[in-house]
């Protein structure tokens, strides 16, 4: 079985919670069109990705009625969407996935766990990771930095993850670390990975929203500034692609000590030439 899948790409507005709700709500109609059954809004997207936001008024995890569009909009079309947010939690604050699904609570699910070094005076990272089953396939979750660590992806891969789902905010200059990244991650581990990313903003963030397939080739991408990058994620790609590139299989879990010798004595001359 398929799952259908769209990564957003977006402009969140500084500070404007409901407008920037409203308009994650519209883009969930919008995929409706296009079949999806689950659709990834960019980070910190409900408060924008910016210094003053974060350090102000955020959305509480105590009282979600801020999240009453989207979670309508998904009640309208079936869908689950992974939604990031900036997060007030009791005394911490953090970089959040909610997963919100149709008839159901959302479920504050994951947190960043690899802070940048702008966000570590402000926020609190995870301290595990997540996933959640839609038609039978693993999504694991990953925001932004945190896809920069192969043993994240790789986590995700060793609890039976087919989609490794990242949301980001790549700053100019990014793209070709964002791009070669996401890609290494999918061929790595032999999984989807799927990136949603905002564009524009106080930091003029430069989007890049795309999947990849297990072999690490980008399937689909927003060729504008912005909209909704979708594929079909198909299991048996993953199958075949980890039966050719065997990376993930044939890895060692231990691979033992690590043997440091230092500097090994000079080479005279005479026996370097008779080598």
């Amino acid at each position: 079985m398929s799952l259908r899948i769209a990564a957003v790409q977006a402009e969140a507005q500084t500070g404007e919670v409901e407008q920037n709700v409203l308009k994650a709500a519209g883009y969930i109609r919008q995929a409706a069109s296009e079949l999806v059954d689950v659709i990834v809004i960019p980070e910190a997207f409900v408060t924008g990705y910016d210094d003053d936001a974060f350090a102000g008024p955020l959305p509480s995890s105590r009282e979600l009625s801020w999240l009453a569009p989207v979670q309508q909009a998904v009640d309208e079309t079936g869908m689950t969407v992974v939604l990031n947010t900036a997060l007030a939690r009791d005394d911490i604050r953090t970089l959040t996935d909610v997963v919100v699904f149709p008839g159901g609570f959302p479920v504050l699910a994951y947190d960043k766990q690899h802070l940048y070094e702008s966000e570590r005076t402000i926020f609190s990272p995870g301290n595990h990771g997540f996933s959640l089953a839609v038609s039978g396939m693993e999504l694991g979750l990953s925001v932004c930095y945190d896809a920069n660590f192969p043993e994240h992806a790789a986590a995700a891969a060793a609890n039976n993850v087919s989609v490794y789902i990242n949301s980001g905010a790549y700053f100019p200059g990014g793209e070709h670390r964002r791009d070669l990244h996401y890609a290494a991650r999918a061929l790595d581990n032999g999984m989807y990975v799927v990136f949603r990313g905002l564009v524009g903003g106080t930091k003029e963030f430069i989007g890049g929203s795309a999947i990849f397939d297990p072999a690490g080739r980008r399937i689909a991408h927003v060729p504008a500034r912005e909209g909704l990058a979708v594929a079909s994620i198909d299991p048996t790609v993953i199958t075949r692609t980890r039966a050719d590139q065997r990376m993930w299989t044939d890895r060692r879990a231990n691979l033992g000590s690590y043997d440091r010798r230092g500097a090994l004595p000079p080479i005279s001359s005479s026996k370097a030439r008779q080598g």
